[in-house]
């Protein structure tokens, strides 16, 4: 079974959200996604200070397998991405969660948030897909 964090929220593309007190967040990909997508070799990261609506394409992670397009989670603009793994994509396989985030981000729709899947839903959404 993929991990699973309680602590963050989801999407039905399997990107993952940290809320932040201050209407910031940090996203990446799920461990069901990078477990998904194999042994991964490129990441194209979007440009800081670029804005994206909710679920419009903002990255691509490449594997050995396919490519694979990262969506915004929410409405936002990018405040910092993580050039770590631009450099070395492989630390999305063995870390997905920790030092593997994709992109630091201001939410611009607070609205928008009701949209994201807690930890639980997420968990029932991928036992169906088994």
């Amino acid at each position: 079974m993929s991990e699973v964090r309680d602590e963050l929220k989801y999407t039905e593309e399997h990107e993952w959200v940290l809320l932040h007190a201050d209407d910031t967040a940090t996203i990446g990909i799920t461990d069901y996604a990078q477990s998904s997508l194999g042994d991964l070799v490129f990441v194209e990261l979007p440009e800081e200070g670029t804005t994206f609506d909710q679920n419009e394409e903002m990255a691509v992670v490449e594997s050995v397998k396919a490519a694979s397009e990262i969506y915004a989670p929410l409405s936002c603009e990018v405040l910092e991405v993580n050039k770590e793994v631009e450099e070395a994509p492989e630390l999305l396989n063995n870390h997905p969660y920790d030092d593997a985030w994709i992109a630091r981000i201001k939410i611009t729709d607070k609205k928008e948030l009701e949209d994201l899947m807690s930890a639980d839903d997420y968990k029932d959404m991928l036992e169906g897909l088994v």
